[in-house]
């Protein structure tokens, strides 16, 4: 599968409300639930951190994985 480029439009392609992700460099945000995606801005609420609006043209979200959900 060719990378997520904001140029694609995949990068957010994933990214849609209510899918489930984790910022891989703050792990400590814990789990993060998708509010809004509009271009490359997204909207999470994560569940240590609350509210936090990114580009994910530079961070780049992870999809939850079933490991990501264990407490």
């Amino acid at each position: 599968m060719p990378p997520f480029t904001p140029e694609s439009g995949a990068v957010t392609a994933l990214l849609t409300p209510g899918a489930y992700v984790m910022h891989p460099d703050q792990p400590d945000w814990g789990l993060g639930q998708v509010q809004s995606a509009v271009g490359t801005r997204v909207t999470v609420n994560f569940t240590h951190a609350g509210k936090v609006t990114m580009d994910a043209a530079v961070i780049a979200l992870r999809l939850a994985e079933p490991e990501d959900w264990a407490p």
